[in-house]
């Protein structure tokens, strides 16, 4: 599966590798898919259990008919305890696994080698090539400057975003200071999406919001970067996800207009011309184009 035939995601919520009851919870919220966390949410005494819990749990999506991806997030392959996080890589990636979540990129070599060895996986267990997603995150300086080369770095990455928030790594890593509504990384969140557009990462997520509580400032979070360009976001509680799914989904007024416009841009085009008066502005092709494109965007399935 090469990244064009990737779907988009509005939704993926993060679940603890350690609790994968919780995923019939994430599914029953619409999430479009999950991420089980072997990183942050797991204590260092517990990862191998959780490991194992993990793959039992990408068996039984294999065997299930479950709409909702599956991602594992695993440890930075640049830790000291780096082999570990390959150990991971190597037991997460079998059938039922949408893709791989790796954390700390700083820059394409890490996206490189673990491309080499999800290709590996892929040949052991008899899948085809580019089977396994891989969404890098940028929570370091050096990987959000470095944003375009990860997203080149492997045909796999498909997902690219920007993942800012409160009191986390890229905060503490870029230095700003997190307002209510996060406008102070709304310059980040365009910079790495027009990055992650150049390199061809064709469905880029953004996030997080971890207010559980303030549903309206998630909305107008999500709304505003749906309008940036983006089009999905990660969250962290199951009570997101509906907002989020809402926010990325063209509504029924939206759709409407765009299938208006292509009727008047293709009327004009029989009469022989190229633009046309519609709804007080003048449209042509272009827009007729992107018209399309918003009613081809559909809840993965």
């Amino acid at each position: 599966m090469s990244s064009e035939r990737r779907v988009p995601l509005r939704s993926l919520l993060f679940v603890p590798g350690s609790r994968t009851d919780w995923l019939p919870k994430a599914e029953a919220a619409g999430a479009d898919a999950a991420i089980l966390d072997l990183e942050d949410a797991v204590p260092d005494d517990g990862k191998a259990a959780a490991l194992d819990a993990v793959t039992d749990a990408i068996d039984r999506a294999d065997r299930a008919s479950s709409r909702m991806r599956l991602f594992v997030r695993i440890n930075s392959l640049d830790r000291a305890a780096g082999w570990q996080a390959a150990d991971e890589l190597r037991a997460v990636a079998r059938p039922g696994l949408y893709g791989v979540v790796l954390p700390k990129v700083a820059h394409a070599d890490d996206v490189r080698a673990a491309d080499r060895m999800l290709a590996w996986c892929e040949r052991h267990h008899g899948l085809p090539e580019g089977h396994f997603a891989l969404v890098p995150l940028l929570e370091t300086a050096r990987g959000l400057r470095e944003a375009y080369a990860i997203g080149r770095a492997a045909d796999r990455v498909a997902h690219l975003g920007a993942l800012t928030g409160p009191g986390g790594d890229v905060e503490r890593a870029v230095g700003y200071r997190w307002s209510a509504g996060g406008e102070e990384t709304r310059d980040l969140r365009s910079r790495v999406l027009l990055d992650a557009r150049a390199a061809d990462c064709p469905h880029p997520v953004a996030g997080l919001w971890t207010d559980i509580a303030d549903l309206d400032g998630l909305r107008r979070f999500a709304e505003q970067n749906r309008a940036l360009g983006y089009e999905g976001m990660a969250v962290i509680h199951p009570s997101h996800v509906p907002v989020v799914n809402e926010a990325f989904s063209p509504g029924p007024d939206e759709l409407a207009r765009c299938a208006r416009l292509i009727a008047a841009v293709e009327e004009a085009q029989a009469r022989g011309a190229g633009a046309v008066r519609f709804e007080g502005r003048m449209v042509d092709e272009a827009m007729a184009a992107t018209a399309r494109h918003t009613l081809s965007q559909r809840p993965a399935t």
